[in-house]
């Protein structure tokens, strides 16, 4: 969700990848969080970190959240800036409800992201 949120928000002034400790399928509850918002994540791929480690990067933004997992780093990065989420794969429940989580943490980016980068 933070790499179609930067795209959409910063696109014109960041190339952004994401990349994931545990890459996967991208969740369908995310997918729809994003249509919701008219931002089509649907053909994005989740990508190794072991891609992006060798290239020279100015900012790594890490929204891992601590308690889950440990957030990578990377040496050759110019910025890194971390900020913690909740992951919402983690999310149970019923459908509508993992989709409300889903959708508060896309939020909860959102608004990171513009408060973050949106002086630049």
């Amino acid at each position: 969700m933070a790499e179609g949120l930067l795209n959409s928000l910063y696109g014109d002034k960041f190339d952004v990848y994401s990349a994931g400790t545990h890459p996967s399928r991208v969740n369908p509850f995310a997918i729809k969080a994003m249509q919701e918002i008219g931002i089509d994540i649907s053909h994005n791929t989740s990508k190794s970190l072991d891609t992006f480690k060798d290239m020279d990067i100015d900012y790594v933004v890490t929204v891992c959240d601590n308690a889950k997992e440990s957030c990578p780093t990377f040496p050759r990065a110019k910025h890194n800036i971390h900020k913690a989420f909740r992951d919402p794969s983690q999310f149970r429940g019923k459908d509508e409800e993992i989709l409300g989580g889903f959708i508060k943490v896309r939020n909860e980016i959102h608004n990171w992201i513009k408060s973050e980068f949106g002086n630049d």
